[in-house]
């Protein structure tokens, strides 16, 4: 009897609970919060009526639901083979960025039915084709010294075959370019060759240097050598023109003035008569010296 009693109160509880959680479904159903960098898409039995900003929002419970768009930048990567001009079998590996465009949202849902379908249906399809016509005009040196040109022809292709829908597109990158072994050893060689070569042209540089250096110092020394010749000569010319002009001007003095003759030869005379003389004509040459012993 209890026991009857008891499950007739919890089948009169639940049974009263009923509206409260229906009330509560109801008004948890009623509303809906979009994040930033999504829109939401109202849809409305299936079909995409329009669609929201970031914010809080309401709708018909249990008739319209929401789906999440994202309008921020997105990035899709690829690896992909390929060959080079040379027809080099390659393998890159490339990324792309786009966004769409957050007016277009509701338009790029009705027409594609959200992200994931359009990147699988319309971008990436594309975006291969864009990369896979565009390696081959590389040859694999120049693909791998200049990806710049590679970026902006694949940039250039994709844009074009993605005008026509509701996203931008940008900073196409290469991350990674894998060529056969054989090639990349063959670069390895060569480098190491133009390596050695630019270092034996340091070598003659510096050793052409080097020579020059010496050249321009024997010419400096060489220089100097004859600067101080030539000012060693010229002191001999002005100094043996100054004795000169003195010889001369002393032979002058003498011509003007006889007696300075007969005063140089009284200052210079010891004293002593000449004890030789010379005669005139035939006459010899008289010792004085032994006629003065004689006399005496």
């Amino acid at each position: 009897m209890l026991k009857q009693k008891i499950n007739n109160f919890k089948g009169f509880s639940a049974f009263k609970m009923l509206p409260i959680l229906a009330l509560v479904v109801t008004v948890y159903n009623s509303y809906f919060i979009v994040i930033e960098g999504h829109v939401g898409v109202v849809k409305r039995f299936g079909e995409a009526k329009d669609q929201q900003n970031p914010g809080l929002h309401f709708k018909i419970p249990f008739i319209e639901t929401v789906e999440n768009i994202e309008v921020r930048t997105r990035k899709n990567a690829e690896k992909m083979a390929s060959s080079t001009k040379e027809q080099m079998p390659v393998t890159v590996e490339v990324s792309v960025n786009w966004t769409v465009n957050k007016e277009a949202a509701l338009d790029l849902f009705k027409r594609y039915g959200g992200l994931d379908q359009f990147e699988q249906r319309i971008l990436d399809p594309r975006f291969r084709s864009a990369t896979k016509d565009t390696i081959p005009q590389f040859e694999a040196e120049q693909l791998i010294q200049d990806r710049a040109s590679a970026i902006n022809g694949i940039e250039r292709r994709l844009s074009d075959e993605m005008a026509g829908f509701p996203v931008v597109v940008d900073n196409i990158q290469i991350e990674n370019i894998v060529l056969p072994q054989k090639y990349i050893n063959s670069i390895e060689i060569k480098q190491t060759e133009k390596n050695l070569a630019a270092a034996e042209e340091h070598k003659l540089e510096r050793q052409r240097l080097e020579a020059l250096r010496a050249v321009n110092t024997a010419d400096a020394k060489a220089k100097g050598i004859l600067k101080v010749a030539e000012a060693e000569a010229k002191s001999i010319i002005l100094k043996g023109k100054a004795e000169a002009e003195a010889i001369e001007a002393k032979a002058k003095a003498l011509r003007d003035n006889p007696l300075i003759v007969k005063l140089t030869e009284a200052q210079n005379w010891d004293g002593k008569l000449p004890s030789t003389i010379m005669g005139q004509g035939n006459m010899p040459i008289i010792d004085l010296r032994e006629n003065n012993n004689r006399s005496n």
